[in-house]
């Protein structure tokens, strides 16, 4: 009894002392104000909350630092002394100068988005006066945005914690938009920074006299002294749709992208946290997950994405033709923006169709979802458009006019508007706004405004190229100064003399500088220019060949000598001049076409026959203008060993060479005989085919010519029978075609270089996912007519559509005249697979459901197999052992946060890996010498999985941009020869011209069409990398199976899939060897580089 007495006597005589620690935050109004003001959820509260703060601290807001040092000064309670730390730990760096760096500096910042807000709190530690105006007057987005690390790092010292408890707790590495703008409006508060709500910036009203200042000019009645602000400083983060007066935009475009986002109620449920997140899966590289969903219910996408935070938050891609076939759209306009309008979309129907999607790729387990609600209480669902990107010419300029100079910034959506898959936006918006920042500092140390704006330009040219792995590893770090950002930094990389157009002295139209680039590329120096420059070169390359005698640009290749001179001069060792002797014109000319496009990479836009007879002398021209584009920096004599060197189209030919072996090898899959390779002097010229060509979908106009033309023609397209224009011309299997016909049988998509084959059966054309395979006589599946959703069930998933579609006219191959009346009937692929239907046999067991995209745990897991011995024998890895080390290193957080992450962890993991992590973790010591190994380990493979999908979603942004710019240069082209084929009477000069800016469009457009095949090369490694984890996969699955339970079945799964890996292994090294050699190749080719 004592003892307890003696315990209660304790534990009385401690509460007093306990309770003092709490008292404060009951009695003082203050300490209630400032914890309300932390944990304030709504822009409202924060904003009455730290009002009331003010009033019962006595203190004034939009006071600027002065403000801050008195709050802090009244609250000295533990919860507040934790905030104080970490802001006076970033307030203490040298660069703000202890907040004396812009004491007289005057700005005004347009937009309260997270990079206007973010801008504000450097400019406010550097002493400024800060006055920010936001037209909204709360946040409502729920949007959820990519985090790289460094700005998990610059948030997480700002305080973010305090504010947010769950913010980026364990793996989490994204956040969404309004909960963004609540902790960096509370920081901006803090910092004393003026905010004016509901007034919208319209324009700069200029002095009207020497000795006043700039001011904005404010909607609607803004308070006076809001209006008489004289600011010498603008930073602009009003968004991509308003970008200051003076700035010029250039516009990024692509192909028609229609984005769609969706938040849903997140419950917090047990399952719902159970539910694995999707950082990004894209049709570039998984195209089998995209082609189940569009069987199972029709939707159609191109990648889509699934954060959990506030929200359960889906985005996607979906194509037009599916959104109008299941009647999201009532209609099809060119116009984008009656497109998506609100009249033209069905609500009901849209909210179905991302309903469908976002179960089918969490396979139900969310439950049933409701969704969440925007700022007018209606379901968080939009379809947008970024198909356009715009992109600011500069990032800053001068005006001053009675004496009275302004800096003007950009930051943010108007800067640059960020293509969202690449989960770059907010972090290439931070580094925008420390480099505007930096700006505002160097302008208040008094540097010349042209030295400012050449430096600000300098970092602007540094921001595109920006991505994690390429700036400073060390994040903690990170600062206002530009040299702890950026490994390679050069702030002379744009000269004064440069930026001269920037600075206004007096009002002027803006000067577009002549270093300005175009989408569609510049033409590189030396191009071919004029038809005298290109027929010297041919002269020179064709020299002291026998019988070859080269005096014009077309009759003198009519009998192919002057051809096969030119690819031997260019690959000797392919013919001997002897070898010509007794061969026909027809049959050199052939041959020459055919190993010009096998051995160099020069596609033909002139069909043999057309060049004997010489009826298109532009054709052929334009032919020979790239191979002079392409080897004009050739030695003369490059010698048998000579391949590859720079200015080749390698990626060209190496793309060609692989879609012919791959062609081979499913003949020989197929049974066929393939007969080898024929002599090179037997390749025969096409003659008029007998065989009938491959008919157009049946939405494809077909006007056959009246006469049976030459397979390979070049004026008639192969598919449609239009008109075909000399840089419209794209060849395939000696043939001519529209690029715009030139689609997939399937899936009407755009057949790229490498990524189509040739269906030996029916001679349509397929994309590689849709091209039959071996055995598979009736083609492809067409996909889904239907207008339904389905919701796809965890037992079964539908195989196809059950409705049948009737046959349209016009959809059987064309017949050629030469044929006899009585032929084989030959049909489509559809109508193959609804004659195959008719049966009366039971139908096959239904697909089991399609894999869902790899989660975060199924790349932790690969990771760490990746350092065992052997079959699940773990030892150490170096690799990652020493990464963690580094991590730990570089960004220690405190105790506290890391006891609440480690606490909030609620990454999903499935048993294996749970157990594969314990495992290495004990094996490798990193249990013990690093407390936070798992949640790195998971941050690790997160990160692999976000970067793969930001090269996939960047390289087919890029694709759709070069298409884009294409389909432009061939309707100038068009135009440019049509007016050269119908303009007999002009003069010669005028001829002249036309001809030459005909070749520089035909040069600009065989330089995408090369960018285009080295892109084509990193989805072929990407869409490589998916099929051997697959394989891998699969294959570890009976690997791991004893022996002596293997069925014969098993063991012969298991062969097949080892011969598969093997093949996919090779195909990869061929890819990365080649490249390297290529690279190898240009560096020994720079000069200077022999020593």
């Amino acid at each position: 009894v004592s003892c307890v007495l003696s315990c209660l006597l304790l534990l009385s005589c401690s509460l007093p002392s306990g309770a003092s620690m709490a008292e404060p935050a009951s009695t003082n109004p203050a300490h209630a104000h400032f914890e309300s003001f932390l944990q304030a959820q709504l822009c409202q509260d924060v904003l009455s909350s730290f009002r009331g703060l003010c009033e019962a601290l006595g203190v004034e807001p939009g006071g600027g630092l002065p403000q801050y040092h008195k709050i802090k000064a009244q609250l000295n309670y533990w919860s507040a002394k934790s905030l104080w730390a970490k802001l006076d730990k970033r307030a203490g760096q040298p660069v703000y100068q202890q907040g004396r760096a812009c004491p007289n500096t005057k700005c005004l910042v347009v937009g309260a988005g997270p990079c206007g807000l973010r801008a504000a709190v450097e400019l406010a530690l550097l002493g400024a006066r800060v006055v920010l105006v936001e037209k909204r007057t709360k946040f409502s987005r729920h949007n959820v945005l990519h985090l790289w690390p460094f700005t998990i790092h610059d948030l997480r010292a700002l305080g973010a914690k305090k504010f947010y408890g769950r913010f980026c707790t364990g793996t989490l590495d994204h956040i969404s938009i309004r909960q963004l703008q609540l902790l960096l409006l509370k920081v901006v508060l803090l910092l004393g920074v003026e905010i004016h709500w509901g007034v919208t910036f319209t324009g700069l009203q200029p002095p009207p006299k020497k000795g006043s200042g700039w001011r904005a000019q404010l909607q609607p009645n803004p308070p006076a002294q809001l209006a008489n602000y004289e600011f010498d400083v603008l930073i602009s983060a009003a968004g991509g749709k308003f970008v200051p007066e003076g700035f010029t935009v250039r516009e990024m475009r692509g192909k028609l992208a229609i984005g769609i986002t969706v938040n849903f109620v997140n419950g917090r449920t047990v399952e719902e946290t159970q539910v694995p997140e999707i950082s990004g899966v894209a049709r570039i590289y998984n195209q089998s997950f995209f082609q189940s969903l569009l069987k199972a219910t029709g939707i159609d996408l191109e990648n889509i994405v699934y954060y959990k935070d506030d929200t359960h938050y889906f985005v996607m891609t979906a194509k037009k033709q599916c959104l109008l076939r299941l009647g999201v759209l009532r209609q099809d306009w060119p116009e984008i923006d009656r497109l998506l309008g609100s009249a033209n979309v069905v609500p009901e129907a849209l909210q179905s169709f991302v309903r469908a999607a976002a179960d089918f790729a969490t396979h139900g387990k969310l439950g049933k979802l409701e969704f969440a609600r925007d700022a007018h209480g209606r379901p968080d669902i939009s379809a947008f458009d970024f198909t356009s990107m715009m992109r600011a010419e500069s990032a800053a300029r001068v005006q001053e006019k009675h004496g009275a100079r302004l800096l003007l910034g950009l930051v943010g959506d108007c800067l640059v508007e960020p293509f969202w898959p690449l989960g770059t936006g907010v972090a290439r918006g931070f580094l925008a706004a420390f480099d505007a920042a930096w700006m505002v500092k160097r302008w208040a140390e008094g540097a010349g405004p042209l030295e400012v704006l050449a430096e600000r330009e300098s970092l602007y040219q540094l921001l595109s190229q920006t991505s994690p792995e390429n700036m400073h590893r060390n994040v903690a770090q990170y600062g206002l100064d530009p040299a702890t950002r950026y490994p390679t930094l050069n702030l002379r990389a744009v000269t004064p003399n440069q930026v001269r157009d920037l600075y206004d002295v007096v009002a002027k139209e803006p000067v577009r500088r002549n270093s300005d680039k175009t989408d569609t590329g510049k033409l590189a120096a030396g191009s071919a220019g004029t038809q005298e420059e290109l027929l010297r070169w041919c002269q020179k390359q064709t020299a002291g060949y026998p019988g070859v005698h080269v005096t014009d640009l077309s009759s003198s290749w009519a009998d192919g000598r002057a051809l096969c001179a030119l690819v031997h001069r260019l690959r000797p060792g392919l013919l001997e001049p002897s070898e010509l002797q007794g061969l026909g014109a027809l049959e050199a000319t052939a041959w020459a076409l055919k190993m010009a496009e096998q051995e160099l990479g020069i596609t033909p836009v002139v069909s043999a026959k057309a060049v004997v007879a010489g009826s298109d002398p532009l054709g052929l021209i334009a032919y020979l203008s790239h191979f002079h584009s392409t080897f004009k920096n050739m030695p003369h004599n490059p010698g048998p060993a000579s391949q590859g060197f720079p200015g080749s189209s390698s990626a060209v030919l190496f793309l060609g060479k692989l879609q012919r072996t791959l062609q081979r090898t499913r003949a020989q899959e197929n049974g066929e005989d393939t007969g080898g390779k024929k002599p090179r002097l037997e390749v025969e010229a096409k003659s008029p085919s007998t065989e009938e060509p491959p008919a157009p979908e049946s939405g494809v106009p077909l006007t056959p010519p009246s006469q049976p033309q030459e397979a390979g023609a070049g004026d008639l397209c192969a598919l449609c029978g239009e008109q075909l224009y000399i840089l419209e011309r794209l060849c395939a299997d000696g043939r001519f075609f529209h690029r715009n016909c030139f689609r997939c049988r399937t899936c009407e998509a755009t057949l790229r270089p490498g990524d189509y084959g040739q269906h030996p059966g029916d001679g349509y054309f397929y994309c590689f996912q849709h091209l039959p395979q071996p055995g598979h006589k009736d083609g492809p599946d067409p996909g889904p007519k239907s207008q339904d959703l389905p919701t796809p069930d965890e037992n079964s998933m539908p195989s196809g559509p059950s409705t049948s579609v009737i046959p349209q006219e016009g959809t059987s191959p064309v017949p050629n005249p030469s044929q006899p009346t009585r032929r084989l009937i030959r049909l489509s692929s559809p109508e193959r697979q609804r004659l195959s239907s008719l049966k009366l046999t039971p139908d096959p067991e239904l697909e089991p459901p399609p894999k869902p995209p790899r989660s975060c745990s199924a790349l932790a897991r690969q990771a760490l197999e990746g350092s065992f011995v052997g079959w699940g024998i773990p030892v150490q890895s170096p690799q990652v052992v020493v990464a963690m080390k580094e991590e730990q290193e570089q960004s220690p957080p405190s105790s506290e946060e890391e006891e609440e992450e480690e606490a909030e962890e609620t990454m999903a993991l499935d048993s294996d890996t749970q157990e594969a992590l314990l495992t290495f973790a004990k094996n490798s010591g990193t249990m013990s010498k690093y407390p936070t190994w798992r949640r790195t380990l998971l941050r690790h493979a997160r990160e692999e999985e976000m970067k793969r999908f930001c090269k996939a979603q960047a390289v087919q942004r890029r694709l759709h941009e070069i298409e884009t710019a294409v389909g432009e240069l061939e309707a100038e082209g068009t135009k440019v020869e049509q007016a050269l084929r119908s303009q007999s009477t002009s003069p010669e000069q005028q001829k002249a011209q036309w001809l030459e800016q005909l070749l520089q469009l035909v040069q600009k457009k065989n330089s995408l069409l090369a960018e285009e095949a080295e892109l084509m090369l990193t989805v072929k490694l990407l869409s490589l990398e998916e099929q051997q984890c697959e394989v891998d996969q699969e294959l570890r699955g009976y690997m791991n199976l004893e022996e002596a339970l293997k069925t014969p079945a098993d063991r012969q799964a298991e062969e097949q899939l080892l011969k598969k890996l093997l093949d996919v292994v090779e195909r990869r090294d061929e890819i990365v060897r080649f490249q390297e050699e290529r690279r190898l190749s240009e560096l020994a080719s720079r000069p200077g580089a022999q020593g």
